[in-house]
């Protein structure tokens, strides 16, 4: 058997000069992928477990490459390893590592496995893991809102179009617009788990091997699903990165919309929230300011995210089939979306725990712009039998009495009424009360009181 010798990539029988030191330096992804160290070596030793079971390599040798990389996650656990750019990336430095901890027989551990499926199998075992960590995340920042939510079912506030006052409607239920984004977004990383419970390990470099293995022990050893189907497309697949990266990408975007609410409603225009000094920042000049810096910030994150997206997209389009280096960068797009992702939701959670609502500024604003204009119009069509675009022009009208005479709809008397449509009875005056106009949206997926009730007890049950 030959011996890698030391200093010496595994290739250095075949290449016969030293890799120039700026490639070297250009091609080394270990500073990146190091943090595949557990994925690599839980799936190395279930790999040995299997050559051995299937009788390609001995029980001793088995035992001893175990014992071997039990040894090196040890000394990773404990930052104990020097990782060395010489050896690319993670698996070719805990290769090595194997060769100097026991000599010549960790030659054995790469007996019917390229890099290429080794590199998958280990990308999909960590992404298992990073999905659950959004989704873990993702519920916490549901069940936060449904609480906020609970409290505020009788806050009445403006629903806008435009940013223009439209229609009043529940702060229970504007929040709860929040939670059925979320709820998609946890929905997406879920429907990840398809393509990442699919092993690649087994498929070599881009035909499979010649060695007796089984592939079905691995997949059960490694809690995947099922084996992939086709190895050209297995080492070349990376739909299972794209649909993470997307995922993220719908995510992000949904939190920096609720962050930009945020900080609308924060400003002194809206004066909707007040935000604790916890989550907050000051000037360094101006001694007034509470800057709502984590909300801007997490805003600002969705760009970083977006651009890992169309980085992936755009390294994929012109590859043809199967392995190529381009695809290195696979796991610096993932791990910077990941870190920055988690890292913005954790943020988005502490900032939902510490908000107060202005329910006194919010019942102003409500009151101004004459948004029970559709509740008259509606009024219209159901107790006069009109058409619906009549009773618009008719609604219309009284808006424009409203602002010649600076009243708003609720201060208007029956005989001012009558002046747009005489055949008005009194009991039109309750409509423009902004309770009555909440509540009357009874229909599904509407603002009324019961409505709200009713789906936050929904979602409770089901985000447990």
């Amino acid at each position: 058997m030959t011996t890698v010798k030391k200093n010496k990539s595994v290739w250095s029988s075949r290449i016969l000069k030293d890799t120039s030191k700026s490639f070297k330096k250009f091609g080394s992804s270990i500073d990146i992928d190091k943090r595949l160290f557990k994925e690599d070596i839980t799936a190395s030793i279930v790999h040995v477990e299997m050559l051995s079971k299937q009788n390609i390599i001995s029980l001793k040798i088995k035992n001893k490459i175990v014992w071997g990389l039990k040894k090196i996650l040890n000394e990773i656990v404990k930052k104990k390893f020097q990782f060395d750019i010489k050896y690319e990336d993670i698996h070719m430095n805990i290769e090595n590592r194997l060769f100097k901890i026991i000599g010549d027989d960790a030659g054995y551990l790469h007996t019917a496995r390229s890099r290429n499926d080794q590199v998958i199998t280990d990308f999909k075992l960590w992404m298992r893991q990073a999905n659950n960590e959004i989704i873990y995340n993702l519920n916490k920042t549901i069940k936060i809102i449904l609480n906020n939510s609970e409290k505020h079912i009788f806050t009445i506030m403006p629903g806008f179009t435009h940013l223009k006052n439209a229609q009043p409607i529940s702060l229970a239920h504007y929040l709860l617009a929040y939670v059925e984004m979320f709820i998609r977004d946890k929905n997406r990383f879920l429907n990840n788990f398809s393509n990442l419970m699919e092993n690649p390990l087994g498929v070599g470099a881009i035909s499979g091997t010649s060695f007796n293995i089984d592939r079905d022990y691995t997949t059960k050893k490694l809690k995947f699903s099922l084996p992939t189907k086709n190895s050209i497309d297995t080492v070349s697949d990376r739909d299972f990165v794209v649909d993470f990266l997307y995922a993220s990408s719908i995510c992000s975007m949904h939190i920096s919309r609720i962050a930009e609410e945020l900080i609308i409603w924060n400003s002194e225009g809206f004066n909707l929230i007040t935000l604790n000094d916890k989550v907050v920042t000051g000037s360094s000049i101006m001694p007034q300011k509470k800057n709502p810096d984590p909300l801007e910030l997490i805003r600002g994150k969705t760009g970083s995210i977006y651009g890992n997206l169309f980085s992936m997209l755009t390294v994929l389009k012109g590859l043809p089939l199967s392995y190529f280096k381009d695809l290195q960068d696979d796991k610096k797009f993932v791990f910077d979306t990941f870190d920055q992702l988690k890292n913005s939701v954790i943020v988005l959670n502490e900032v939902l725990k510490n908000i107060f609502f202005n329910k006194k500024n919010m019942k102003i604003l409500a009151e101004k712009g004459y948004i029970t204009s559709t509740d008259f119009a509606d009024y219209l069509v159901k107790k006069l039998n009109f058409p619906f675009r009549k009773a618009y022009e008719s609604s219309a009208k009284l808006v424009n009495y409203c602002e010649g005479k600076n009243k708003t709809l609720n201060e208007l008397k029956i005989e001012e009424i009558r002046k747009i449509e005489p055949k008005i009875n009194e009991d039109v005056l309750g409509i423009f009360d902004l309770k009555n106009s909440i509540n009357s949206k009874k229909s599904y997926g509407g603002t009324s009181f019961d409505n709200i009730k009713k789906m936050i007890g929904k979602y409770k049950k089901e985000i447990k």
